[in-house]
């Protein structure tokens, strides 16, 4: 079979990832982009395998081990995107990110432990350099997103448990690990060089992996409040960026493509979200310990409402905008908050928005996944800097879960959430929070938007809430 028959399969592969990228870039046309994505691995895959399989002994020589491994991984792949709930999807992305980092970390060992295990060396220094550079960064990279991305999974879920016993991921620690940061950065970079000079000395490579290793959790580990976001986009870029320097180790066009696509992708995003939340990248990542660590404790009380209340307020309204936050993801309350959309259009003639904040949940675009699945409008979800200034002219506002993204403190400039651009929520001349109870938000500071007078709290699950209020609504 000629070459050119799998150089053409790589070729589709590659044109189905960048035309799946282009569909993602709108929400209406993002599931297409997934499953242009999908098709495109998928033609990568079986173009590879045939590679492999046709180069050696026909199609009986097919890497067994190779496919058992695509068949297993891809029946683990389907139980999770079918079991996972929206809640967990932040958490599922930062561990996708992570293992796709891993995947190329190991792929850049196997490759230097055959080489110099069969003595199979670069036979000029140019080859040489090229070879070993990209073989130490995709190490550095690929690893350090592999730790990097356990550690952000492990905060977003709130902690781990081990041996039954739930211990929290902390958010702080002594300032010194801020220079540690860039000390392990420049050590691995040295380590490199050295691979250069002594490419069959194993033990810097194994001290390449080690210290990638550590530096993927100290880089990770402080990091908290809204920042999270930002940090799970830098992943997923940084698991791209592995991926096509593991393509310059095996001479993969495809892997180049894709993991240049999805490097270029995530680092824009990340400069993007950055941009949104008033924040440096580098100081998010090599300025982020000493901090002040753990959260608020509560001093104030507030009296909460009954739905009863609430629905009188709503009553002949005609302008309410909708504040969602990760408290509806928790709940799953999404389609009570539609029918609550549809009730007062239907009642009063209400015109009812969606303040959508860049981090609102734990990635972005998470509201809009919620909102897009609860089949409202895409044009009824504005996002922040557009809805703020409507806040002061609506009849009231509907916050649901949403806390860190409407907390006022923000630009009291101190504190985890100092600086962080917020929805202008107590502007609005009526205020309805859906919520437990008057707990911390993520970034462990407390609100002062739930104090305030003309502020109506309605304890409790978002989505009895919800339920209750829709209930009050009809019969009032």
């Amino acid at each position: 079979m000629s070459p050119a028959i799998f150089d053409i399969g790589y070729l589709v592969s590659a044109s189905l990832f960048i035309f799946g990228l282009k569909r993602l870039g709108h929400p209406r046309t993002a599931p297409q982009g997934n499953q242009l994505g999908a098709a495109g691995m998928l033609v990568a895959v079986i173009t590879t395998v045939l590679l492999i399989a046709l180069g050696g002994e026909g199609l009986h020589g097919i890497p067994w081990l190779m496919t058992g491994g695509v068949v297993i991984g891809s029946g683990i792949g389907l139980l999770i995107a079918t079991r996972v709930q929206m809640t967990q999807m932040p958490e599922m992305v930062a561990l996708l990110n992570g293992l796709g980092g891993a995947a190329s970390a190991l792929v850049a060992l196997a490759e230097v432990t055959g080489r110099v295990q069969e003595n199979h060396m670069p036979t000029s220094a140019v080859e040489l350099s090229t070879v070993w550079i990209a073989i130490g960064l995709s190490a550095l990279v690929g690893w350090s997103t592999l730790t990097g991305s356990l550690v952000a999974m492990a905060k977003l879920a709130g902690g781990i448990s081990i041996f039954g016993r739930w211990i929290d991921t902390p958010s702080w620690g002594p300032p010194w690990l801020n220079q540690a940061k860039a000390g392990l950065t420049g050590a691995v970079l040295f380590l490199i060089l050295l691979t250069m000079i002594f490419p069959t000395n194993m033990f810097l490579v194994w001290m390449i992996v080690i210290l990638s290793c550590v530096l993927g959790v100290i880089l990770v580990l402080p990091i908290g409040g809204a920042d999270m976001p930002v940090v799970v986009s830098l992943l997923n870029s940084m698991s791209g960026l592995a991926a096509a320097f593991t393509g310059f180790i095996l001479n993969n066009s495809v892997l180049i493509v894709a993991g240049s696509l999805v490097g270029a992708s995530g680092l824009i995003l990340t400069i993007i979200m950055c941009k949104a939340m008033n924040r440096d990248l580098y100081d998010v990542l090599f300025k982020s310990f000493g901090g002040g660590g753990g959260k608020q404790k509560l001093t104030r009380t507030k009296v909460g409402s009954d739905p009863d209340e609430v629905a009188m307020i709503l009553e002949g309204a005609q302008n309410v905008i909708v504040v969602p936050g990760y408290g509806m993801a928790v709940s799953q309350c999404q389609h009570a908050v539609r029918e609550f959309a549809e009730i007062l259009r239907e009642k009063y003639g209400t015109e009812v928005s969606y303040a959508i904040h860049p981090v609102a949940g734990r990635m972005p675009g998470h509201m809009n996944v919620l909102l897009a699945e609860a089949s409202v409008p895409y044009e009824q979800q504005i996002e922040m800097d557009e809805i703020n200034s409507q806040f002061a002219t609506c009849d009231a506002v509907l916050v649901i879960g949403a806390n860190d993204t409407t907390n006022p403190v923000a630009r009291s400039g101190e504190g985890p959430l100092a600086g962080m651009p917020i929805l202008d929520v107590e502007a609005a001349p009526a205020i309805i929070i859906v919520k437990r109870s008057l707990s911390v938000g993520y970034a462990g500071v407390d609100n002062d938007l739930f104090y305030l007078d003309k502020t109506m709290m309605l304890f409790g699950d978002g989505k009895d809430q919800m339920s209750a209020l829709n209930q009050a609504l009809k019969e009032a």
